[in-house]
């Protein structure tokens, strides 16, 4: 046997253990893919995703879809394989595994941030819907967050207003956080909230932190005192803000006679804001992906999501720039009474 033979039969396994490694080795990569679609204006199980109180409201036909993106596990890199089918996937995206889950958050502060998103973001949307429809709406601060665990979790609900702390009326959070810091070692902050329209004091001690910073464990946000009782029951897994203008178009629907989608499927995306400007989200074309699985006619686009939206556009669900709130309800306003109305079209802010 020669030694280049004797050398070629030794290297043989070698390879193969390569190759094996190389299989089942973790690559610093993570995927987005179609999420579920939630049609906000369903009753599941008879039970209303948008519940009102104090005033009427109106069920229709028609679908409003808020669309989601399935992110790959924060504790789950790809392996070779995974990764090349995702690649191979159209309706997948392979991303950086740093770009989708950043090394200094961590899953818990991840899922805290989703959670007062989806909280703070179904208020604004509240809120544009009602001052839509000439409603006055009064801002607040509002418990956005109880972490679990913590001196403030079973005293203290999400939505709670705050009014006053040690005896101060609440003007923002930095004031709020700064009169918990400064309570005395054994003593208690007395918050005063209003729950269910009704005012409570609340006492509890603050716990120091391993960082030494003294907390009660809850976060504050942007919260409104509404004329009436609104409320949008959306699972608490989905989080983050992305669904704001579907929420928004879902609210004004419900409070208004008739259907705004004229019984079609409309489904879209969109953070929003208080001036009711729609904004960019992540992962667009698998939330197309997802609204054309099932069913929807009718995608909503965010203007600054156009460029990547039409690198997945077959017509299929029709795709629909917009730029604010006004622009949402007007253009779903007009498909519903005419499927071939003349709308906004992301190819429109391409030419521009």
């Amino acid at each position: 046997m020669s030694q280049r033979t004797l050398a070629g039969l030794l290297a043989v396994p070698l390879v193969l253990a390569l190759l094996v490694a190389a299989l089942f080795t973790d690559l610093p990569y993570a995927t987005y893919a179609p999420g579920p679609t939630v049609d906000v204006l369903d009753q599941p199980g008879g039970s209303e995703t948008v519940a009102v109180r104090g005033v009427k409201s109106y069920r229709d036909d028609g679908e409003l879809r808020l669309t989601t993106v399935s992110v790959s596990r924060v504790d789950n890199k790809l392996s070779l394989p995974e990764l090349i089918a995702a690649w191979w996937d159209d309706d997948e995206a392979v991303y950086p595994y740093d770009y989708v889950h950043p090394e200094d958050v961590t899953a818990e502060e991840d899922q805290r941030e989703g959670a007062v998103s989806m909280v703070t973001s179904q208020d604004v949307a509240i809120a544009n819907a009602l001052r839509a429809l000439d409603y006055d709406v009064e801002p607040t601060l509002q418990v956005a967050y109880v972490v679990p665990d913590s001196p403030a979790d079973g005293e203290l609900e999400v939505r709670d207003v705050l009014l006053r702390v040690n005896g101060q009326r609440v003007t923002d959070a930095e004031m709020l956080v700064k009169a918990i810091r400064r309570t005395k070692d054994g003593e208690s902050v007395a918050l005063v909230v209003e729950r269910d329209r009704k005012r409570r004091i609340v006492t509890i001690e603050p716990r120091v932190e391993d960082d030494g910073v003294k907390r009660v464990g809850f976060t504050p946000g942007q919260g409104f005192r509404f004329p009436f009782d609104v409320a949008v029951n959306i699972d608490p897994d989905i989080g983050g803000p992305s669904a704001g203008m579907i929420f928004s178009l879902a609210i004004y629907d419900t409070l208004t006679r008739g259907s705004l989608t004229g019984g079609g499927a409309v489904a879209g995306t969109g953070t929003i804001d208080l001036e009711g400007n729609v904004g960019p989200i992540g992962g667009i074309q698998q939330k197309i992906a997802g609204a054309e699985r099932d069913g929807a006619e009718l995608f909503l686009v965010p203007a600054a999501n156009c460029a990547d939206a039409l690198g997945v556009d077959d017509g299929d669900p029709r795709l629909v720039r917009v730029d604010t709130f006004d622009d949402a309800l007007e253009s779903v306003q007009a498909w519903g009474e005419d499927r071939d109305a003349d709308l906004p079209s992301c190819e429109e802010t391409q030419d521009q």
